[in-house]
């Protein structure tokens, strides 16, 4: 089992991520990869939203 602190610091790379997919999205020639980004941030925000009910206490990401 993975400690909080340790899920933190994941989801905060994660979170550091999601900034190059939303660089990436403002390419012109993306093409049909625009779906792909899309669906990735979704999926991100979700997982940082899921974060954040479950350790709400975890304000800091």
């Amino acid at each position: 089992m993975i400690d909080p602190q340790t899920l933190k610091e994941r989801i905060s790379v994660i979170e550091s991520k999601r900034e190059t997919l939303l660089l990436l999205l403002e390419q012109p020639d993306l093409g049909t990869l625009r779906i792909d980004v899309n669906q990735a941030l979704e999926e991100i925000d979700d997982l940082i939203e899921e974060f954040k009910r479950t350790f709400p206490e975890s304000e800091t990401i």
